[in-house]
């Protein structure tokens, strides 16, 4: 009947519809199969996993065209509408705004495959400070004053860099202080214990980067997290990496695991250094302290650091040689100028000799 075929053709028409959808389904599967094949399997031979974080795993991979080894980080889990979508998408765009720093790890290329977010960074095969610490703490030994000072110089170079491109890193702790390690020049930190002063390291992971004019915080380590970031006062951002990065370098210095909360957390929070083991001189630790101070604006910048004289004594003789050899440089002036002014008053005065007396005349006149 017309009914039935009118019937059977509905049929027809909703599995052929199914059919369809069931097929661009599997072709847009397919296709982000495809994709994630020719861009990370065709373009990198994985060689292993050298770390595992909140967002995801990073792996060491040669990349086939080059030959060069690079660092890959790939997210855990799908992004789409997480908030670990926007932490890959703030550390893209922190890589974008940054470029390229001695100081920072550097950001070569980003992709989407499978909606899994993948960043490709430079290798840093020197490890971490947080590597170096747990080595520290196998041997019983910790880093020495001048090694801690040189650490604090390197970590405070890259702030400074990060800072004045408009942005706060939130996330300051060993674990994010990386050595490259590919030359005499760029020791990773966590390659050794007791490795030479004259190093590189290297701020990386910007996962919880964000605009200082316009912030979007999203709280780290809550052991390393400055108490006006707790309450929720953005107005000193900057202020709160320094805060992070004094209690990276008690770690450093010898310090035993720091609080995630309790007594000794708010201790801390109040101005005060966590234990260190070791003696170190008055001004250094005078300087991690105010580092510490629970009034951010009393805490050194980044760049105050970068040329503090308790980090870099040289420039303060610099300074006072060049002072030095400015007043020496005035001194000659005047006394130049003094020498000239002399010179020509002995030259005028010989000039004038005998200007008001008359002079003699001797005329011979012819026939007389």
């Amino acid at each position: 009947s017309a009914k039935g075929l009118l019937l059977s053709v509905s049929m027809l028409a909703w599995c052929l519809d199914w059919c369809l959808q069931y097929f661009f389904k599997a072709f847009r599967f397919l296709l982000r199969e495809s994709n994630m094949v020719s861009r990370y399997k065709k373009e990198f031979l994985e060689l292993e996993k050298i770390g595992v974080g909140e967002f995801g795993s990073v792996y060491k991979c040669i990349k086939r065209l080059d030959g060069c080894v690079y660092a890959v980080k790939r997210s855990k889990r799908p992004l789409a509408g997480s908030s670990d979508e926007q932490m890959a998408l703030r550390e893209v765009y922190a890589h974008a705004v940054l470029g390229h720093h001695p100081h920072v790890v550097r950001y070569y290329s980003a992709w989407a495959e499978d909606d899994h977010m993948i960043i490709q960074n430079e290798h840093c095969n020197g490890g971490s400070l947080q590597d170096a610490l747990l080595e520290n703490a196998k041997t019983g030994h910790y880093f020495q004053e001048a090694e801690l000072k040189e650490i604090l110089l390197q970590v405070s170079m890259g702030l400074k860099y990060i800072h004045s491109s408009g942005l706060a890193h939130m996330d300051i702790k060993p674990s994010k202080c990386t050595h490259s390690g590919t030359s005499p020049r760029k020791v990773d930190l966590w390659a050794s214990v007791a490795f030479l002063v004259s190093f590189l390291l290297l701020l990386g992971d910007l996962g919880h980067v964000t605009s200082i004019t316009n912030p979007q915080v999203e709280e780290g380590d809550s052991r390393f997290l400055a108490n006006e970031i707790l309450q929720e006062q953005y107005c000193y951002l900057p202020k709160a990496d320094i805060f992070a990065l004094a209690l990276t370098m008690a770690l450093a210095a010898g310090s035993g695991p720091l609080p995630c909360n309790d007594a000794m957390w708010h201790h801390i929070r109040r101005g005060n250094l966590p234990p260190i083991p070791q003696q170190l001189t008055h001004g250094f630790h005078g300087l991690l302290k105010l580092m510490v101070h629970p009034d951010p604006v009393a805490r050194p910048s980044a760049t105050a650091l970068t040329k503090h004289p308790i980090l870099r004594p040289s420039l303060g003789k610099a300074a006072q040689l060049q002072k030095q050899l400015n007043v020496e440089k005035f001194k000659t002036a005047m006394l130049e100028r003094l020498e000239s002014e002399t010179s020509s008053k002995q030259n005028c005065n010989k000039r004038l000799v005998g200007g008001k007396n008359s002079r003699s005349f001797s005329f011979t006149w012819g026939g007389y």
